[in-house]
């Protein structure tokens, strides 16, 4: 998240607060293509595979934005029990590198694709 210090006794910096809360909203209104979404994060799942669990793999089908005011997205998957904390921390640290999303949570739904 951005931070900056400011002083209340001297006023300094306190201008720029209202520069950084309007750039984090602007941040939050990001809407994602979903081709374009799909796109990354089928390249960084071939930059780094996700892991195995008792020989079984994650397969990363595809995802999609669903809202924004926070940013949520759904990722279907084969199986979301696979899905360890970390590499969904590496999703979001993807999403964020390509997207921006600067100061604002991501949310995110693991979902099983229907068959």
């Amino acid at each position: 998240a951005p931070t900056i210090f400011v002083s209340a006794l001297t006023k300094q910096r306190v201008i720029k607060i209202t520069d950084l809360v309007s750039f984090v909203a602007e941040q939050q209104t990001h809407r994602i293509n979903t081709s374009v979404l799909n796109e990354v994060i089928s390249e960084a799942v071939g930059l780094t595979s996700p892991p195995t669990d008792k020989g079984k793999r994650l397969k990363v089908l595809y995802s999609t934005q669903v809202a924004v005011k926070p940013p949520h997205f759904v990722i279907f998957v084969n199986d979301p029990a696979l899905l360890h904390f970390s590499y969904k921390r590496y999703l979001e640290n993807v999403i964020r590198k390509n997207f921006g999303f600067e100061g604002t949570p991501i949310r995110f739904t693991v979902k099983k694709r229907d068959a």
